[in-house]
């Protein structure tokens, strides 16, 4: 039986791909988990509409996280901190209070965007990367300064 996949399925093909499977597993597992098509004329001019317009919808959404990351590059973010005896943090910057700041500024940014490997343990001038889509990247100067 010869489908279409609409997802990248392991040990059988990558979506979009027309292959030929039993009939019980086209059947009984892909096209009800809508992993898979049957391979018709009509359903493959319908699959090819959906990719165009899902091209189409990734390239918009691409061209507006470049714009927001351009805006993103010229600001600058200042996060206050108590310290102790030489200059050591008590406590944290965090992903959350850097989305904190950045909503002050007016950016609604998800916290979970913004890519921080450890929290920002030291005084000093930080460039954390905030991630918008896979191929868009933006990096925000951070001060932490003392209190």
């Amino acid at each position: 039986m010869k489908i279409i996949l609409k997802k990248d399925i392991e040990k059988l093909g990558k979506a979009g791909e027309i292959v030929d499977v039993k009939p019980g597993f086209a059947r009984n597992y892909l096209i009800p988990n809508g992993s898979a098509i049957l391979a018709t004329k009509g359903n493959l001019k319908v699959y090819e509409q959906e990719k165009v317009r899902e091209t189409s919808r990734l390239s918009k959404e691409k061209e507006q996280a470049q714009v927001l990351a351009d805006k993103l590059a010229q600001v600058s973010l200042t996060a206050t901190v108590q310290v102790g005896e030489e200059d050591k943090v008590f406590g944290a910057v965090t992903s959350q209070e850097i989305g904190n700041l950045l909503n002050e500024q007016g950016f609604d940014i998800d916290r979970r965007k913004i890519v921080l490997d450890e929290p920002l343990k030291a005084l000093g001038v930080y460039d954390v990367p905030i991630k918008f889509h896979p191929q868009v990247e933006a990096v925000v100067k951070v001060w932490v300064v003392r209190d």
